[in-house]
Formats: C-alpha cells, sequence, structure tokens
C-alpha cells in the first residue's frame, strides 16, 4: 500500500492518542537506514527511539529468531519454562552490576520492568513510597506515570496518580540546578514528603532519556548510594534507554562504580524484539511470594533468542568500543555548531548516547520552536531526528552504533545545512 492509502486507515481506526504524526510507513529497513511504503530512503537517527543500538535487523538476531520460530514461540514460562529464559537470566545475572549475587525476572516493556521493580522493592523494604527525579521518564503505566518527572503528554489527561510518588530536582546546571541544590532539595524531600521509614526505593536514570541526555555525575550517585544504605532504602537504577551500549559500557551505571540494588533494562537488550527485565540482588529478588511476578508474555522464547544474539553480538563485533568512537564522532561536530551557530549550545555526550540544545538570545532561552522545526525538515529531507527534553528543545541521537561513517556523515551534513539554512 501506499503511505497515502495508509495515512487514510490510519484516520479512520487508529486512536489519536496512539497515533504516529509521521505521514511516512516503513516497509523495509537494514542498519541505520529504512525506506517507506513510496519507497523513499530515510537516514535512521533515531533507532526506534534508543532501540536499535546494533541497527535495524542485524543478521544474527534474525537468524537467532528465524531459528527459534522452528522451535517454541510460547508457552508462558510459569506453565512449561524453557531454556532461552533461564539463559538470558544467567547471562543479566553475570553481567548487571549489582550488589551481591544477582537474580532475574524478564518482561515486555520498559514499563513493566519499572512496575516489577517498585513491586519488588516494596515486598523487600515493607515501605511504599517511591523517590523520582524532575525530567524522569519510566513510562506510560499509571505507576510509572505517576513517576515521570514531566506531565506532557504522558499523564494530563488520565485523572489521579497512585500516590506515595515524590520527586526531587535532578542535577542539570544548563538549567540552574547544581549538583549540590539536587542534593539539598533532596535531603528536604526525605524530610518534609517522604518519610524515610516508609520509603522503599530511590528511582532514577543515570543518563536523563526523555528529560534531555543529562548524566548525573558520578559523585552524585554516589551520594544516593550512600543515602540509600544509612536509611535503609533501595537503590533502582533504571537503564532502559541508557543501557546495552549506548554510553560505551554495557550499562551506563558502571561509569560511576555504583552498585544499586535494582536495575531495569529493555529497548536495545533485544535489537527490536518485545523484552525487558528487572535485575536485583538475590535477597531483595527473592522477598516476595511464589507466582507473584510474571506475566503471560513476559520474557517469551524469541525474545529471549533475539537478547543472546544481541550479548554475542557485543563480543563479536565490539559494540562498546565502537558506541564510544561514534560518540567522539558526535561530539566533535557539535562543538564545531557550537562555534558556528548561536543557536547551538550545551553539548554533550556520554559514549553515544550524545545530544545539543536549541537556544535563543543571548540568555540561551531554550527555543523548542527550532527544534520541531529542525525535526519536521529533517523528515523532509530523508533524515529521521527526535528532540526531547524537559523544555523540548533537546537534539538527541540515537542512530544505531553501528552506522557507516558514509551514511553517519550524510545525516549529520544535513543538519548542519539546515542550520545555515534557519540562521541559526
Amino acid at each position: 500500500m501506499t503511505n497515502a492509502e495508509l495515512n487514510e486507515l490510519k484516520r479512520r481506526y487508529i486512536a489519536n492518542g496512539a497515533a504516529s504524526p509521521a505521514g511516512q510507513f516503513a516497509a523495509r529497513a537494514e542498519n541505520a537506514e529504512l525506506w517507506d511504503e513510496d519507497g523513499k530512503r530515510f537516514i535512521d537517527f533515531a533507532g526506534g527511539i534508543g532501540v536499535l543500538n546494533i541497527g535495524h535487523r542485524h543478521p544474527k538476531v534474525v537468524e537467532a529468531v528465524k531459528a527459534q520460530l522452528d522451535k517454541v514461540m510460547h508457552t508462558c514460562q510459569t506453565v512449561m519454562p524453557y531454556e532461552g529464559y533461564v539463559r538470558v537470566a544467567q547471562k543479566l545475572s553475570e553481567l548487571t552490576p549489582v550488589r551481591g549475587h544477582a537474580k532475574v525476572m524478564l518482561a515486555n516493556s520498559g514499563a513493566e520492568a519499572l512496575e516489577n521493580a517498585v513491586k519488588v522493592a516494596r515486598a523487600a523494604t515493607g515501605r511504599s513510597s517511591v523517590i523520582c527525579f524532575t525530567g524522569g521518564y519510566h513510562g506510560r503505566t499509571f505507576m510509572t506515570m505517576a513517576m515521570n518527572g514531566k506531565v506532557a503528554p504522558y499523564r494530563n489527561d488520565f485523572g489521579p496518580m497512585p500516590g506515595q510518588v515524590y520527586r526531587a530536582p535532578y542535577p542539570v546546571p544548563s538549567i540552574g540546578v547544581s549538583e549540590e541544590e539536587a542534593l539539598r532539595h533532596l535531603t528536604m524531600t526525605l524530610k518534609t514528603d517522604a518519610n524515610v521509614n516508609d520509603t522503599a526505593a530511590i528511582v532514577i536514570e543515570p543518563v536523563l532519556g526523555e528529560g534531555g541526555f543529562h548524566a548525573a555525575p558520578a559523585s552524585f550517585l554516589k551520594a544516593i548510594r550512600e543515602i540509600c544504605d544509612e536509611h535503609g532504602i533501595l537503590m533502582i537504577v533504571d537503564e532502559v534507554q541508557s543501557g546495552f551500549g549506548r554510553t560505551g559500557k554495557l550499562f551506563a551505571i558502571e561509569h560511576s562504580g555504583v552498585e544499586p540494588d535494582i536495575m531495569t533494562m529493555a529497548k536495545s537488550m533485544a535489537d527490536g524484539m518485545p523484552i525487558s527485565a528487572v535485575v536485583g540482588t538475590d535477597k531483595v529478588m527473592d522477598a516476595s511470594g511464589g507466582n507473584s511476578l510474571g506475566g503471560t508474555y513476559t520474557g517469551s522464547p524469541v525474545s529471549c533468542a533475539a537478547v543472546l544474539a544481541v550479548l554475542e553480538v557485543f563480543e563479536e563485533e565490539r559494540i562498546l568500543e565502537k558506541s564510544q568512537a561514534l560518540g567522539e564522532k558526535l561530539r566533535a561536530r557539535f562543538d564545531k555548531w557550537q562555534q558556528e551557530y548561536s543557536s547551538v549550545a550545551n553539548a554533550r555526550n556520554l559514549g553515544a548516547m550524545a545530544a545539543f540544545d536549541l537556544v535563543s538570545g543571548e540568555n540561551g532561552t531554550p527555543n523548542a520552536e527550532l527544534a520541531g522545526k529542525l525535526c519536521r525538515e529533517a523528515r523532509e529531507r530523508g533524515l529521521i531526528l527526535l528532540s526531547c527534553g524537559l523544555y523540548a528543545n533537546t537534539i538527541r541521537f540515537l542512530m544505531p552504533v553501528t552506522i557507516s561513517d558514509e551514511v553517519l556523515g550524510e545525516g549529520l551534513d544535513l543538519i548542519e545545512a539546515m542550520l545555515s539554512e534557519f540562521g541559526a
């Protein structure tokens, strides 16, 4: 079908809240490129929102998925378990830097992983309250909507949110929040809102995703670890977007040396297949009763096969080194743009988790209008680009780490041309 025909069906049959604003429909894809139903080529700098760190349809993952389809597609692992679930759990236990011996539960999405992480923390501590951070994003279920540190568009239409979720500021110096200020407010939150004796967990992204790709300083993460230890609170680290090689390490928390009690992960762990995980210290993960965690499709055999293939690709193709190298290339171009265009500011990266802000005026006022224009025009020119951030003025980069230098350069040249044309 053509894009026009599919847009008409979308308009008639897909709920407004779920319908994509994009007018193109993907027909096929490979590594960092895709083609729509009309045959137009796109360079993909979004990666399915950080899901495709090893590229669209990596051959090893495709092969593993096809092979699994010839064996078992579904049994529900609580009814009849299978090898893939156990092997994925073993691998994640060995690779995830939580305290002590790790145990694992698998789910379907990042939001499900966060929901279950909170359940586990409450069971392990006998407490209820959760502290999250401004700018954080954890999902679209009710509990995770309450945990999100940004209202629109995630929760403004859906009524009252679950209670006992409290917030502290994330350290982002470019918007006026220093690390010292963030810690002071976190301490105050524990005194005025979240009683330490009733707080089960502090949940943090080591690098904000939707909140603008700001990395928490290692000293800040260490301070949270110390606060948790002092008060018997569990530290939950959300690696849904920052994990699986995006920052040059398998998990972003590894840059700090901090070991959390629980970690959540999803997105690039299966190169496009739906799966997520909660990994935590064994005593914590075993706190809830039998059959208290899981779901009909959690840790499906096909998705587990994809995870195991992804982990092999990481080793064979030195993905972490490629992520570091990609981050250096992006930062070099961003620094050039900061010198040439007054609207480009606050370039930053941790490995290939990279971004810059678009601003206006001498005071660097966030320019969401320019960010939106850049992303829209990029799509028209064949480049998929995403914005994010509290003020919607951040341009973020989530292209596959496996992108070729030629395709990368082509996409960056398109952005540079638009910045020049817009008088940025």
